[in-house]
Order: C-alpha cells, then structure tokens, then sequence
C-alpha cells in the first residue's frame, strides 16, 4: 500500500503488557493441561452487579421492548439522570459539580487515551511506575515524556519538587495503579499549587477511590484550586463490576482554560464527534449503582475484595517481604524475593506453583524488581494462590 502510517506506533513495545502476560500463560497451558492456573494478574472484577444495578437494567430493557419507551441512540454526554447522580456522588465527598461538567463514557481507559487528542505538542509528565494507557497514548501522539520517580524511598508518592517544565500534562493516580499508594490531601495540594504555578494541566485517575480507608481525598476537586488545573476520570469498572457493562465518565470543570479555549467545550466538541455514547440501559444501571442504597450494596463488593487483599497482605507481612497497597488499594505491589527480576518471578510463579501475577517491569523502569497481585479474584482461588505463594517465599 501507498499510505503513510503513524511512525510513532513504532515507539511502542512490542506488545501491551497484558497481552504478553496472556500469551506466556496461553503457552504454558498448552504445555500443561493438567495444570490449574490461578490468576492475581489482571485487575478484573469476578463478583456480579448487586441487586440494584441488574433490578435497574432489567426495568430498562423491558422499557426498551415498549414503543413509547423506546430509546434510539444515547446521548454523546450521558442521559441527565447519570449526570446528575455523578454530581450527587461528588457531593459525598464535598466536592461541587455541575451536570455539564459531567461527560460519561464506556471506560476511565478510553477517556485517559483520548483525552491526548485536544491538546496539543506539550510535554507529558507520568510517574514511574505507570499504568500503561497514560504512557503508550502519548508515544502515540509523539509527545516528549519525562518521568517521575516513584520509589521506595518517597513511597510510590512523587512530589513536583525539581520539576522545571512548564505548561505540562501530568497523569497522577490515586489510589496508585499499580503501587496501591494513596495521596493525603497535602500531596495532592503540592501537586496542584505546582500546576496552577507552572500553567499545567493535571489528569487525575480516580478509578479505585471507593477503596480508601482512612482520612484521603477520594477527588481533586476536594482541593482548593483543582477546578483551575485539573480533569478527572472515573469509573464503574471496579466500585460497581462494570469491567464487562462499561461505563465511566470524566469531570472537566468549566473554568479550565487552555489558548483562550474553553477545554470543556472543546471535549464536548471531541465526544460528539467521535463517540454515540453509553447505551440507555447501561446508563440505568450505573444510576442505579451510586444511589444511596446502589452504593451500599457496591462497598460490600469492595469490603469483600479488600478481605482478599488482607488474605494476601497478611501472608507477605508473615513472610518479611516488602509490599505497598492492599489497604486503600485492592493492588498489592511487592518486592520480589531474592532479588528476582520481575520477569523471572512471573516465572517462578507460572511455573512452580501456577499463580499468575504481573511483573512491575511492565509498568516501568521503577517497577523493575516488584510484582503486583491483585485482590479480585474468588476468596477460594486467593486463599489457594497463597498457600502456594508461601511454598516459595
């Protein structure tokens, strides 16, 4: 073909890290039928959509049987019925939201990609280790990307001190994919003082916020001065189970600004363009579960994965081995034994006791030499793997 391609794909790795972690396992299966494989690698949900959510979504699709009730397609910003919820959800937390500022949409990791599109060729700053999206979305636009630290030492919680560039993208995530960190309202604070200062933009990924315990900001926007400086993404995926009904949404205040340009109407510009949004009975459901009694129902799904976490965190404390998360966090993120590469542990894992888990190098050069474990799986299947795990620890 006579066509010119994005040569910035040629920057990528060769692979998402989850998909080589998919073909190592499809490969070592092959090899050993009789083997049972037990996965803490991926962060998918297993437990159902509670009660309210499938009550919710059973009333929408017979609504959508009904002529009268009939919807064609969604609307590109999310129905008024989910913005409004999503505003109330806000107001948990203190936290003043306008339904327009409201965008919904089928996932956190579609927003956190496509948000790169209506900006322009500004440096990109993303701590180390990272969730994949924030990072291979920019190579794909062919940003440059500086790299913060994030390591033992300051706690997988890097501040902006040092930092010389301006007019920047900053990706921070909190509760931290995967180190399971969490930024105290002071952390935050820094961060958002140095991007008003600096005139930088802060995309903050608030998925795992209903796992916090304790006294932390479950938004941005709980900050003074965040409205000025920062977008935030959020999703159903792992609070309400949505990792296989799809739906988040992105909260872009009206006051940002960026070349005289309102960057709300410019996303609105981008959605309407690009996106037939989330389906109606989708929708239901979601309203359905950050309702008062929805969201109950939700944090005993969390509760339930954060006993799992507990199974797991208890075994690494039993064990000396150094870990982070697994207590506002449903991620454990833990320093490999034995000064193993993270490669070679998955390794050890996949093949000594069958556990599968995802090596920290996939998130970076800082996560080389820990491992993260999941706390998603079925309480049987996570006692299983680690009963396993102390086998080799």
């Amino acid at each position: 073909m006579n066509i010119k391609i994005n040569e910035n794909y040629k920057n990528l790795g060769k692979n998402y890290l989850f998909a080589e972690i998919a073909n190592r396992v499809k490969k070592y299966t092959s090899e050993h039928p009789d083997k049972k494989i037990v996965r803490l690698g991926i962060g998918d949900v297993t437990l159902p959509l509670t009660k309210s959510v499938t009550e919710a979504m059973t009333k929408a699709v017979e609504e959508m049987g009904v002529k009268e009730t009939f919807r064609g397609y969604a609307l590109e910003n999310g129905y008024d019925f989910l913005r409004s919820a999503i505003t109330k959800h806000y107001a948990r937390f203190g936290a003043a939201i306008a339904d327009d500022e409201v965008f919904v949409s089928d996932g956190a990791k579609c927003d956190a990609g496509n948000l790169t599109e209506i900006f322009g060729d500004n440096p990109v700053l993303i701590s180390d280790p990272v969730y994949p999206v924030y990072l291979d979305s920019n190579i794909m636009a062919g940003r440059k990307i500086s790299f913060i630290a994030a390591t033992e030492e300051n706690g997988f919680l890097p501040t902006p001190e040092g930092i010389k560039e301006t007019g920047a993208i900053i990706y921070l995530c909190s509760p931290n994919n995967p180190t399971g960190a969490v930024y105290d309202r002071r952390g935050l604070k820094e961060w958002v003082d140095f991007a008003l200062t600096s005139g930088s933009l802060i995309v903050f990924d608030s998925a795992y916020e209903a796992y916090i315990h304790g006294d932390y900001p479950h938004t941005i926007f709980e900050i003074d001065g965040a409205r000025e400086c920062a977008v935030e993404i959020c999703s159903f995926s792992k609070t309400a189970g949505f990792t296989g009904t799809r739906c988040s949404w992105t909260i872009v205040p009206k006051e940002l600004k960026a070349g005289g340009v309102s960057i709300n109407d410019m996303w609105r510009r981008r959605q309407t363009t690009k996106f037939n949004g989330v389906p109606y009975i989708v929708q239901r459901g979601a309203e359905a579960a950050i309702s008062d009694k929805g969201y109950a129902e939700c944090l005993e799904l969390v509760d339930f994965y954060m006993g799992n976490a507990a199974v797991i965190s208890n075994a690494l404390k039993e064990k000396g081995i150094f870990f982070t998360g697994g207590t506002s966090s449903p991620y454990i993120w833990m320093r490999c034994p034995n000064g193993q590469s993270s490669w070679d542990f998955f390794d050890t894992l996949l093949n000594e006791i069958q556990v599968v888990g995802t090596p920290g190098a996939g998130f970076g050069k800082n996560g080389e030499g820990y491992f993260r474990l999941t706390s998603f799986g079925s309480r049987e299947d996570t006692v299983e793997a680690v009963e396993r795990l102390k086998t080799i620890l």
